[in-house]
């Protein structure tokens, strides 16, 4: 376990940082993609330390730790290394006023100054390193809070960073609530939060005090819908991959499932036969299902199942408190005001079934919550896929599969509503952590008509030029509207007064 950090220290931390980057040491083009190039050697170099890590905290299958965890943070490196240099460069605008015609219209993307990233347990790796490289990449200093949860990974990211990482403009913190609490107390430019919601709040109103903008990354209840014309064994698969996962500890795990009422025993069936060739018999004995982070958790996750005022467990139900598992589980019939299973997040694997009569239904249910981080649908049909998506609100969306939309960083990632504020992955990562500083760039010349129309004493004349140049007439609107029209007629003239003159 990484030792403490000291209250001292915190605010020696974000103190120097601060100074650090009122040098303009971090934002240094050359400067960041060296220190991205050496996250990525980090990472790379000590693939198997954090994989082990990982497999102490929580039991995370090799694929999983790979897929979830390290590829995730070399693939984003390797992105911002390839076009950071074309993130950076200004954007020319063209002016919309005609006072403007003359000079330089450009937006500037500049550091937002010191970052705060609170990272997260169920993806210890990804969900530090990810977002602060993206604050790197946008020439900040940052402060990085790695989570005291998941102990093993957070101790090897603590050894293994000050030998990679220029530590005058980025520092660890180790700890827990106290920690955290009195980073909060501190003054930073924008505060990154993973995690749930009632500790968001907590994070929103510290950094009210300050003005902080907060990037804030929950959860909520996801759900997948399963249309009537799904094939179920490949909805079983997909949302058993998008449950089990991390044994479900993952922010847009399926967290309920609607399914058609006629439909019911068949997804049942259906889902027995995954779990059975993913896992066999015995879950417990298969080194591919991982295990629940604490042991706190998994007293949490077994008051849901207990405390549950509907359904039957179909599937699953066992557990093992000493070794930190928790079986998959399915409860079938479950009624959607349920307090325990449809109550907040569940976090754990724990799927809760539901039943509906008709796609309108569904939609209904789902829109009696928060908008969830994810939705999910399975359909064969585009028109039904498309009214869902319509009429719902989400994060993100994945049709036809689960999980695999947030794998894909060409998209930004983010919540709405109750699932959170803000978004990122590549350019959104860097867009997140800059400021677009709008710039207006004239030259010193042309006094004379600023002379006669802009500057007092005002007068009637003065007044008609103001308003000639600043507001379009509605008839230059229409012209503008029939500029192709315009054209082609234009050309038409042309061509007929050349072919007539050479006849």
């Amino acid at each position: 376990m990484a030792q403490v950090t000291s209250f001292d220290s915190i605010q020696d931390h974000v103190s120097h940082v601060r100074q650090v980057f009122n040098i303009g040491k971090p934002r240094d083009l050359q400067w960041r993609k060296v220190q991205i190039q050496r996250m990525y050697d980090m990472v790379s170099e000590n693939e198997d330390r954090l994989m082990q890590a990982l497999k102490l905290d929580m039991n995370k299958p090799a694929s999983e730790a790979m897929s979830g965890d390290i590829a995730p943070v070399l693939d984003e490196c390797l992105y911002f290394l390839k076009n950071l240099d074309k993130l950076v460069q200004d954007e020319k605008v063209k002016p919309r006023s005609i006072a403007n015609t003359m000079d330089k219209v450009i937006i500037r993307r500049v550091p937002l100054g010191v970052v705060l990233v609170l990272g997260s347990w169920n993806y210890p790796v990804q969900l530090a390193l990810l977002p602060l490289i993206g604050a790197i990449a946008g020439g900040n200093s940052v402060i990085l809070k790695l989570s005291e949860v998941a102990s093993h990974t957070s101790a090897v990211i603590t050894e293994l960073f000050p030998k990679y990482m220029d530590t005058s403009c980025y520092r660890l913190v180790n700890g827990g609530v106290e920690q955290t609490t009195a980073l909060l107390k501190e003054r930073f430019d924008h505060i990154f939060y993973t995690g749930n919601g009632t500790v968001a709040k907590i994070i929103m109103a510290a950094a009210a005090k300050n003005l902080t903008p907060v990037t804030l990354e929950l959860g909520g209840k996801s759900p997948a819908i399963i249309a009537p014309d799904a094939d179920m064994q490949i909805c079983a698969n997909r949302i058993a991959f998008g449950k089990f996962y991390n044994s479900g500890q993952i922010c847009i795990a399926v967290d309920y499932v609607l399914v058609p009422k006629s439909r019911l025993q068949e997804f049942i069936t259906a889902f027995k036969k995954t779990l059975d060739s993913w896992y066999g018999p015995d879950p417990q004995k298969s080194d591919s299902f991982a295990r629940i982070v604490n042991e706190r958790h998994v007293d949490r996750l077994t008051g849901l199942l207990n405390n549950r005022t509907s359904g039957e467990i179909v599937i699953g139900g066992n557990i093992d408190k000493a070794d930190r598992y928790f079986s998959p589980t399915v409860v079938a019939d479950v009624k959607q005001d349920d307090p325990s299973l449809m109550g907040d997040e569940i976090f754990g694997p724990i799927l809760p079934v539901l039943t509906y009569n008709d796609i309108d239904e569904a939609i209904a249910l789902v829109n009696k919550r928060e908008p969830p981080l994810a939705l999910y649908v399975f359909s064969h049909k585009d028109k039904l896929i498309q009214k869902v998506l319509s009429n719902t609100q989400s994060g993100g969306v994945c049709v036809n599969d689960c999980l695999m939309h947030q794998a894909e960083y060409g998209i930004p990632f983010g919540g709405v509503g109750g699932s959170g504020m803000g978004n990122y992955h590549g350019k959104k990562s860097y867009n997140t952590f800059t400021h677009e500083r709008s710039m207006l760039i004239k030259k010193q010349s042309m006094e004379g008509v600023n002379v006669a129309a802009k500057y007092p004493p005002y007068n009637q004349q003065k007044y008609n030029i103001l308003r000639f140049v600043l507001v379009e007439h509605p008839y230059l609107l229409k012209l503008k509207s029939y500029k192709n029209p315009l054209k082609l007629l234009a050309l038409c003239i042309t061509i007929a007064f050349f072919l007539n003159k050479s006849k």
